[in-house]
């Protein structure tokens, strides 16, 4: 199954980002922790060319901080410097300035050979939607700059951001590709709020979250929910969640739709635990199959 979700203020960032390129000297691309490879933009990769990159893996304190050391080491084998990130975390922040200003000053170190007047190190920073771009950057400038929402696509515009002398930012709004081809990288994005809740069956989505679990979290099912791995058949598994969780209708009947809710915001909300949806093994078979 194909997913289609490509709304026209994307097509036109697309084509902003691609125009803007040539007055940054490098690239920060946000990734979601809890999916790092499913929430980069391979569209963006083909149009970012040779520029130099660090990924920021975001809502670390969402994530399975193990598999989030094997997704640092997966980019550094690449040459790629990733951070993981909570923007609650001070120190976290100045770790990214930090890194930024090397970054930065390697770009700046071959202008000023060239002769060229010093300015602060210019950066885009990129990301798919409600990854965290917009929380980051007001950090980063210690003041609100950019708008905060819940709900994916909330900035819709570029701007300029200077980050105190070390460095500026060139936000944009979050873009998707125009389709996933692979439907399991569609649910792990609508798993964790990334793309509307709209574009794909809530109960589906609460379903691969189960399975998912069951598979590679089961004691956290037996916490949250008091689920046995004995019960597998998922129709089973809902209403035993339903009524765990008083998930009724008139006439005690569970009502699936509202288990589906409770098992989705569990997951966003980290009630469930820290929990990560694919790791560097993983999603290498998952490319060569």
């Amino acid at each position: 199954m194909t997913i289609q979700w490509f709304p026209g203020h994307m097509a036109k960032a697309k084509r902003e980002v691609e125009e803007k390129l040539k007055l940054v000297d490098f690239i920060i691309e946000l990734v979601d922790a809890r999916a790092p490879y499913s929430s980069q933009n391979p569209m963006l990769h083909q149009v970012l060319n040779q520029k130099t990159k660090m990924v920021l893996l975001m809502k670390k304190d969402l994530a399975d901080a193990q598999v989030t050391e094997q997704w640092v080491e997966w980019y550094k084998e690449q040459g790629i410097i990733a951070l993981p990130v909570d923007v609650q975390q001070q120190k976290d922040i100045q770790t990214v300035v930090q890194q930024a200003k090397e970054l930065g000053n390697e770009k700046l170190e071959k202008l000023r050979k060239k002769g060229v007047r010093p300015r602060p190190a210019r950066a885009m920073i990129i990301g798919i939607p409600n990854v965290g771009k917009s929380t980051l950057i007001n950090r980063l400038a210690k003041k609100k700059i950019a708008k905060i929402g819940d709900k994916p696509g909330v900035t819709q515009a570029q701007q300029w951001i200077k980050v105190k002398k070390d460095f500026e930012l060139l936000d944009t709004p979050g873009i998707l590709w125009p389709k996933f081809e692979d439907e399991i990288v569609g649910y792990r994005l609508a798993s964790i709020g990334t793309i509307k809740d709209n574009i794909l069956p809530i109960p589906d989505v609460a379903a691969f979250i189960i399975r998912f679990l069951q598979t590679h979290y089961p004691s956290l099912l037996l916490e949250r929910y008091d689920l046995p791995p004995s019960i597998e058949e998922m129709g089973e598994v809902f209403e035993h969640i339903g009524e765990k969780r008083g998930c009724l209708e008139s006439g005690g009947k569970v009502n699936f739709d509202k288990v589906a809710d409770v098992i989705i915001r569990d997951l966003r909300s980290n009630k469930l635990g820290a929990i990560t949806l694919e790791t560097p093994a993983v999603v290498e078979q998952e490319e060569t199959e």
